[in-house]
């Protein structure tokens, strides 16, 4: 379909469009035996959901404040027949906040010299993990900055510890997702070897020029790669991007949801620009009033309306609802929830590191004991008419037979 021949100009047009991508899912969850009533076909795939870039820049530009709830109620649908009404809780532990990349936006970059730097030992971030399985946490993050002093085997150690701490009245293993970056194939396939799960590498943005702006010293094609040796390697692979980057438009945001649907990835991460102050893009930000980004809203309307989209097109994704989300907007996680999120990712790093992983600043509960955070989230979860899961939550494709995944 031509940009030309999508005219959707008003709210009846915009909901016709909903409807026909709604349909498209629903056909999408029939096919893979998900959802009431559904009849899978043997030996027949599922998907993917398929909707064309006009079509998925019409979808993000709802044409009114009606529109804009219906999509946030699709994507509610959608999340429901698909992945149930479970909230997934993720701990993460952030075990070092030293990097060796330049990005334009992220506090931790290796120039930011008013940082204060740590790494945790092996035996506390075992520590770390064993507190958070013992409060209910069935995943563990496992993310720092791009420090390669963690070598290969250092973080085998880490993962095999882990995965050697009994689950309390359960049978399996907590499931661990690794978030370290770029690194080789080999040491991807090593850590697979030892034990890790899941492999969380955002690529922030599918715009090549835009991408390569932000990240001196790094390239996008570079960047898929590496997902692309993950998916090889058996991960449950998880992407994502920002939304709010200058120079960013509609249409970024529409290849961005495309890249996704491309790896078809199994988690995806979308979170609003919150620039560091320390960074030339803070610097950047603070002189042009924030106003780089060519959006039609702000960083969380428009993150709202990418996560809905990537739900309706992406059903069997893990969509959190990101601290970044919470912390540009106190009820940030809550109407993400509610517009197709169903995993919540509490930062259990010990609270005297936690402050100094300053990506960007006045990150939401900083302070908080991980015992305080999971009451409060698993408040949040309920009041919102969902609970808390209590398996480790791997994708819903992974249990599909092989044939329709």
């Amino acid at each position: 379909m031509q940009l030309q021949q999508l005219q959707v100009s008003n709210e009846a047009e915009y909901r016709e469009l909903l409807h026909d991508i709604t349909c498209r899912t629903s056909a999408f969850l029939a096919r893979a035996g998900v959802g009431d009533g559904a009849r899978p076909s043997a030996g027949q795939k599922a998907g993917p959901v398929h909707a064309t870039q006009e079509e998925v820049v019409a979808l993000l530009t709802p044409p009114t404040p009606a529109a804009e709830k219906a999509l946030f109620a699709a994507a509610d649908r959608v999340r429901r027949a698909a992945v149930g009404d479970a909230v997934h809780l993720r701990a993460i532990i952030e075990f070092s906040n030293h990097c060796e990349r330049s990005c334009w936006y992220c506090g931790l970059r290796r120039f930011n010299r008013k940082l204060p730097r740590y790494r945790m030992t092996v035996d506390e971030v075992v520590e770390a993990a064993r507190a958070a399985i013992a409060l209910g946490f069935r995943t563990v993050v496992l993310q720092s900055g791009e420090d390669s002093w963690y070598d290969e085997r250092t973080i085998c150690t880490i993962i095999r510890r882990i995965k050697a701490i009994s689950l309390p009245s359960s049978s399996g293993t907590v499931a661990i997702t690794l978030s370290l970056g770029e690194r080789p194939r080999a040491e991807y396939a090593a850590f697979r070897e030892a034990g890790a799960d899941r492999y969380l590498l955002k690529h922030e943005t599918a715009d090549p020029e835009l991408y390569r702006r932000l990240h001196p010293g790094m390239s996008f094609t570079n960047r898929k790669e590496c997902l692309h040796w993950l998916r090889e390697l058996g991960y449950q692979v998880g992407s994502g991007n920002i939304v709010g980057l200058p120079g960013q438009t509609v249409s970024t945001l529409a290849a961005d949801i495309g890249f996704l649907s491309e790896l078809d990835v199994e988690m995806a991460g979308i979170g609003p620009l919150i620039v560091h102050p320390e960074t030339p893009l803070g610097k950047l930000v603070e002189r042009s009033n924030g106003k780089e980004a060519g959006l039609p809203a702000d960083a969380v309307t428009m993150t709202l309306r990418t996560v809905a989209a990537a739900r309706l097109l992406l059903p069997l994704a893990h969509l959190p609802a990101t601290s970044a989300l919470g912390t540009a907007d106190p009820r940030g996680r809550q109407r993400a929830l509610q517009a197709g999120a169903n995993v919540v990712m509490p930062d259990l790093t010990p609270t005297r590191y936690r402050r100094h992983y300053e990506i960007y600043p006045n990150k939401i509960c900083i302070f908080e004991d991980p015992s305080s955070c999971f009451n409060c989230l698993s408040r949040m979860i309920t009041g919102l008419g969902r609970f808390v899961a209590t398996d480790p939550g791997h994708s819903p494709k992974w249990q599909l037979p092989v044939g329709r995944r």
